[in-house]
């Protein structure tokens, strides 16, 4: 059989360092690695001796797209540690800068840097050429959930206003009522963005995952809840280090999370939805049903879909919150930290963010752990791209190239949160 190699020296559209080799022998494939190349940066080292009110805005430092997530899961980590859980009006802003977090790295993952891949364009870029009005929106869409972590958070990259019990300080009530209007164009414009993404053409390509999230009596999941699966698992976040485990493969500086039975995981927002849809609000659960997205859905490239949705939701959270907020709180309570170890996982925009520190008498941090969603899909997405080129192995070479890369931008992977690129080779022996 004749040989023939596919080599992509830079994937853009992801975030961070890595490569994928596929060598293929006949119709078989004898090798394929998902490799991430990235130098690790240590932050779980380097928090160590550090007091664990510095703990939040250094984790948020690890993303700029996510600085929220990485926050919240630390944040609630300590307050576990220190015995305390907050409730009421606190609570509820935590939830509303989470929409904005989710709304502009939803947007723009959707937008930017995946829909090009179902388009046939190269980047966002190329679209606005055609489309600018589409792009337009897609901006001004992601700019307001910029502006509810910008108000709250105190600015939009890696935030400074969040901190264990509550907030430095609460924003007026004026302040927030000028973004209601934008939110609901934003509302409306993602309700429009679920019907667009539901148009996509997608490949025949079902599975069998093990969806992992979080799950909330009342509510659609951002920072509470317990563990679920739709394999039967349901466990307490302090039970995390118990049924998933890190391993480390030669060929990546990320370490691979697995459950205790050794296999891959799928965390993100097509997991959140298909564990969560009931907690969803009755207008995202309409507008998931008009197009016909109801659970269980199990094709990967429809994830694009569920962030849709999700941003539908988000929206719509965030203006329930504005409009029925009691404005009359302090922005935190106060607390005496303790000794003792303390456990955080919230849902960033791609699935679940685990923490967990020891922290000392003298309130320094003596360990921490920190398992991010992409550490978590590294091996399901490993598994996908196996079983996409066994059922593909005849596409043509630029057609098999081009959907390698789209199936990992499948789960918006953040390999380092700062470069990008991803080395792919392909070659057939």
């Amino acid at each position: 059989m004749k040989s023939k190699s596919i080599k992509v020296d830079y994937l853009a559209r992801v975030e961070g360092e890595g490569s994928l080799i596929v060598n293929i022998k006949g119709n078989k494939i004898t090798d394929l690695k998902f490799k991430i190349f990235e130098p690790p940066r240590f932050f779980e080292a380097f928090l160590v001796g550090r007091h664990f009110t510095e703990v939040p805005d250094i984790t948020a430092r690890i993303c700029g797209i996510c600085p929220i997530a990485y926050q919240m899961s630390s944040i609630h980590a300590m307050e576990n540690v220190a015995g305390i859980k907050i409730e009421g009006p606190i609570r509820d802003l935590r939830r509303l800068i989470y929409c904005g977090e989710w709304i502009e790295s939803h947007v723009l993952h959707i937008y930017l840097l995946h829909a090009p891949d179902f388009l046939g364009y190269q980047d966002a870029i190329q679209i606005a050429k055609d489309y600018p009005e589409i792009v337009k929106d897609a901006l001004k869409l992601k700019k307001i959930g910029n502006e509810i972590v910008n108000l709250l958070g105190g600015r939009e990259i890696h935030p400074i206003n969040v901190r264990v019990g509550g907030f430095y300080s609460i924003p007026s009530k004026s302040e927030f009522l000028l973004l209601l209007e934008r939110l609901k164009w934003a509302r409306d414009a993602a309700i429009e963005t679920v019907r667009w993404t539901a148009s996509l053409p997608f490949p025949d390509f079902n599975f069998d995952y093990e969806f992992v999230a979080l799950r909330h009596p009342h509510e659609y999941p951002f920072n509470e809840g317990r563990l679920v699966s739709n394999k039967g698992l349901d466990i307490d976040i302090s039970e995390y280090e118990n049924y998933f485990f890190e391993e480390h493969v030669a060929h990546s500086n990320a370490l691979h999370s697995v459950n205790k039975k050794g296999e891959p995981y799928f965390v993100g927002p097509l997991a959140r939805f298909n564990l969560n849809f009931d907690k969803l609000s009755p207008l995202a659960q309409k507008i998931s049903e008009e197009v016909g997205f109801v659970p269980p859905i199990t094709n990967p490239f429809k994830s694009i879909i569920a962030r849709a949705v999700e941003t539908v939701y988000a929206c719509d959270e965030a203006i329930r919150i504005i409009e029925n907020m009691d404005w009359n709180t302090k922005p935190y309570i106060e607390f005496e930290m303790r000794e003792g170890i303390g456990y955080g996982c919230t849902e960033a925009p791609r699935g679940i963010l685990y923490h967990r520190y020891k922290v000392g008498k003298d309130n320094l941090i003596q360990s921490a752990k920190i398992v991010p969603p992409t550490s978590q899909n590294q091996k399901q997405i490993e598994k996908d791209l196996y079983e996409f080129v066994t059922k593909y192995i005849n596409l043509s070479k630029d057609e098999l190239q081009w959907k390698l890369e789209q199936a990992i931008r499948n789960y918006d992977p953040c390999i380092s949160c700062a470069t990008h690129f991803l080395k792919l080779d392909i070659i057939h022996e």
